[in-house]
């Protein structure tokens, strides 16, 4: 009963975080088409910056969830190693995108929107990978 209730929370934690992943960008395309709207990129940048800090907690949780699934219920096998490994380029997304986002409120441009757009798309496919690593198990 622990294990699932555990993995449950692991699950629901790695959901919200990957909203923010998905999202986060999708606001970073908004800033970008804003213009010279001052309000609209100001609150834009508002939703920007707490959906990062959310994201933030999301992740501290999922990961320490996933280290007691490690540790305490003997999860491993090398699918997830790969998993580990896709889960640090999801990571580095979301951080460059926070990047990103600091930057636009420091005065710095932005990528084109169809730059962002592209980079928004990232994240799915690795999410489609990690989906099918948990699932499979195939190594």
């Amino acid at each position: 009963m622990a294990y699932l209730l555990t993995k449950t929370a692991h699950l629901v934690f790695v959901i919200a975080w990957m909203a923010g992943v998905f999202y986060l960008p999708r606001i970073l395309v908004n800033i970008a088409e804003a213009g010279g709207a001052a309000d609209v990129r100001a609150r834009l940048l508002l939703m920007g910056r707490r959906l990062y800090r959310f994201g933030h907690v999301m992740f501290a949780l999922a990961t320490l969830l996933g280290l007691v699934l490690w540790l305490r219920f003997g999860v491993t096998g090398g699918w997830l190693h790969a998993k580990l490994l896709l889960v640090t380029l999801v990571l580095l997304h979301f951080l460059a995108a926070g990047r990103w986002l600091r930057g636009v409120a420091n005065g710095r441009p932005l990528p084109s929107s169809t730059a962002l757009r592209w980079f928004n798309e990232i994240p799915v496919l690795l999410l489609a990978a990690i989906v099918w690593l948990v699932l499979a198990k195939p190594f």
